[in-house]
């Protein structure tokens, strides 16, 4: 019988290669987020041809709690469960602290952080009833570091660590794993929106941005790949990673390392 999973922020990115992993399994998918409509529906069509199951789209606002749930209802009416939830949703600001607009702050704190919690408080009732699940947070290495003029993304960062903890011990005894996925820099459209703000920040041009800046740290000197954040993912919903929960996997390059 084909699995149900859920992943949020999935209209491009690290989510759309997370999607397209387990539709290539035979997964039934639900994706979500933002796009213009014709382009969405090219995503969700070239994803269903992928493997046997089906895949739907749901446009919930991750900021509206309300939404969240009903993203939740609508899998559950259109395929029984959820038992993958992947909680990828995510935007970024770059400014100062002092200079951080407050609605931003606000915004970047319910996409990144508050919307794994709804989604997780409507989800874990349905994997207890199955006795099974698996959860899978992407945060970022910035859960486990900080880098300047991103105050609200890697306070919801750090705090996704720490929501992803909790529930694991929460559901340690049934049958449902929580993990983090600590990627560093992925050249995704998220990435690429936030090198001309950091230029700015900076005084520096956009190509230092990527070298002096986001693989700095990266030993590799290398982006990561979407491929290899989805490869992790689809470990961590297998069989083979049960006794796996309550941490993260770093793929940062060597970046955490140092």
């Amino acid at each position: 019988m084909a699995r149900t999973v859920v992943v949020t922020g999935s209209t491009s990115g690290i989510g759309l290669g997370i999607a397209r992993a387990f539709a290539a399994e035979g997964a039934n998918v639900v994706i979500n987020g933002f796009g213009k409509a014709d382009e969405i529906e090219a995503a969700r069509a070239d994803l269903d041809t992928l493997g046997a199951g089906t895949v739907l789209y749901h446009g919930a606002d991750m900021t509206k709690p309300e939404e969240i749930a009903d993203l939740i209802d609508t899998a559950v009416k259109a395929f029984g469960t959820v038992d993958v939830l992947v909680n990828n949703a995510g935007i970024q600001h770059v400014a100062k602290i002092e200079d951080f607009p407050i609605e931003k702050w606000d915004q970047l704190i319910a996409i990144l952080l508050s919307s794994a919690f709804h989604t997780m408080r409507n989800t874990i009732p349905l994997m207890k009833k199955t006795g099974k699940g698996r959860i899978i947070n992407v945060a970022s290495a910035h859960a486990l570091v900080a880098s300047p003029y991103k105050s609200a993304y890697v306070a919801a960062k750090h705090g996704i660590l720490g929501l992803t903890k909790t529930a694991a011990l929460e559901l340690a005894e049934f049958g449902i794993t929580v993990n983090a996925i600590c990627p560093g820099y992925v050249l995704t459209p998220l990435v690429e929106k936030q090198i001309p703000d950091t230029a700015r920040e900076r005084g520096i041009s956009e190509e230092a941005v990527k070298t002096d800046v986001m693989l700095r740290l990266q030993a590799t000197k290398q982006f990561v790949s979407i491929e290899e954040v989805a490869a992790t993912a689809l470990y961590l919903a297998s069989d083979a990673a049960r006794q796996i929960t309550g941490t993260h996997i770093s793929i940062d390059g060597g970046w955490t390392a140092q």
